[in-house]
């Protein structure tokens, strides 16, 4: 599915915020280290993941006690995203480095490297560790990342406001209903009730990279791309 930049950012920042993890592993870490265990890895292995590179992943997550919250296997369609550039949580972009095409791996992403004391509206509680079992399932070189900050900021002053951010989520969520409708992508209705509740997951956004709390969002709070080249 081919997204612009700045829908493919706030797929990251909403999506992730409101949907995005494994058994037992024999890795011993503090409680706060991101642990990565590796399930399966291909004899060979020519082309390994690296910063900036986009990569496509299936990956199922769910919480310590057994709740899943997402998984692209539900979908029948894999994710698609730049790692290393902060369109995903810090724990992927961590622990899908030095990956091979193929690969499964396990994640235990402790919540400072997920969505911290906060959490993720009613899907992903305050303090939550997430666990990911992930495949790489393609590596591909990406383009120059845009500015998608100073494409989501329409009238240029340099911190987005909730209008701003509000424009673009709900556009970003009528493109996927669209999509899902004209490919018959699996059910939509998850869709359709964010799209209904898109002033909530604006607040989401704001809880997550506001972090001033001023009611906006300065170009130093942004986590997504900033710079028109790597």
């Amino acid at each position: 599915m081919t997204r612009n930049a700045a829908t493919t950012t706030l797929y990251a920042l909403a999506t992730c915020l409101v949907i995005a993890t494994l058994a037992s592993l024999d890795v011993r870490a503090e409680p706060d280290e991101l642990k990565v265990e590796n399930v399966y890895v291909p004899e060979v292995c020519d082309v390994k993941s690296k910063k900036g590179d986009q990569l496509t992943m299936h990956y199922t997550g769910t919480l310590k006690d057994g709740t899943k919250f997402d998984s692209s296997l539900d979908r029948d369609q894999p994710f698609t995203f730049q790692l290393g550039v902060g369109q995903v949580i810090q724990g992927w972009d961590q622990g899908l480095l030095d990956m091979c095409v193929g690969e499964k791996r396990k994640l235990i992403i402790p919540p400072k490297l997920g969505y911290g004391d906060n959490g993720a509206g009613n899907v992903i509680p305050g303090g939550a560790t997430l666990l990911f079992d992930v495949e790489l399932i393609n590596i591909s070189d990406s383009p120059p990342t845009t500015n998608v900050f100073k494409e989501i900021d329409g009238d240029k002053d340099n911190q987005l406001s909730r209008e701003e951010v509000r424009t673009m989520v709900s556009e970003y969520l009528r493109k996927q209903m669209v999509e899902a409708e004209s490919t018959g992508a699996g059910d939509n209705e998850e869709v359709k009730k964010m799209l209904a509740d898109h002033d909530k997951l604006v607040e989401e956004i704001f809880q997550h990279e506001d972090k001033d709390k001023n009611g906006f969002i300065s170009y130093e709070e942004f986590s997504g791309p900033k710079h028109d080249e790597l």
